[in-house]
């Protein structure tokens, strides 16, 4: 009985000493990487309606953009889209919280910063800015194309008891003092096809519109100042 008696006691003593294999540093997993943050952009302004950058000929203007650093922060993607067109410039890996890009003049940019860090796959993404990059003899800039909200593209849309869905969009203009006017385009080939008079110079950025059930619409929407107009991007979805 006592040669069980110790025998026991052995296997508990070792068992509990930390000698089976720990390393005695703690224990436990290490924390897991913290995500990056998202930066806060500093330039060009947003709203900036005269953005002169610097010119590097007739039609191009170097310009140059900053941001604050953000914490968790290994490199930083920078994207910038022209809003008439849609091109995207994409300038990725930057290690520094500036950089300069060669831009077209007379047109409307967004811009927008993304964080990464190498020891994590997600990331932190900045919020969205807009601008003007100046253009030779421009008076009077077009507004900025309309900011489409819902339906959102590739969204399917319950439409109401009466068969209508709602459009909601948001819009603004370099300019200060222009009055926006807004066209709704929504048909069921390419948002491109003649609005009604009903859709046409609405005031509201926000408007009801009877559609069929069960169908695919696509639809846009054309903003003007009463001297310049801008088109928004296409949207498609589905009607339930």
């Amino acid at each position: 009985m006592k040669k069980i008696i110790y025998l026991l006691t052995a296997f508990f003593i070792f068992s509990c000493s930390g000698d089976g294999g720990d390393s005695g540093d703690g224990g436990g997993d290490p924390p897991p990487p913290q995500p990056p943050g998202a930066v806060t952009l500093t330039a060009p302004a947003n709203g900036k309606v005269c953005e002169t950058g610097t010119s590097t000929s007739d039609t191009k203007s170097n310009v140059d953009f900053t941001w604050q650093a953000s914490s968790n922060t290994s490199t930083y993607d920078l994207q910038i889209t022209n809003l008439n067109t849609s091109s995207v410039v994409n300038k990725n890996g930057l290690t520094t919280t500036s950089t300069t890009v060669e831009l077209d003049k007379g047109q409307p940019y967004i811009w927008k910063v993304i964080s990464k860090n190498t020891t994590t796959t997600q990331t932190g993404t900045s919020t969205s800015w807009k601008f003007y990059l100046a253009g030779l003899g421009i008076k009077n800039y077009a507004p900025f194309p309309a900011d489409l909200k819902s339906p959102s593209s590739g969204s399917t849309v319950s439409r109401s008891s009466d068969g209508k869905v709602t459009f909601t969009w948001e819009g603004s203009d370099p300019d200060q003092g222009d009055e926006l006017k807004y066209t709704l385009y929504v048909d069921k080939t390419d948002g491109k096809q003649t609005p009604s008079s009903e859709l046409t110079n609405l005031s509201d950025k926000t408007v009801d519109v009877a559609l069929d059930a069960g169908s695919t619409y696509y639809w846009r929407v054309k903003t003007s100042d009463g001297t310049n107009s801008s088109y928004s991007i296409v949207y498609s979805f589905k009607t339930d």
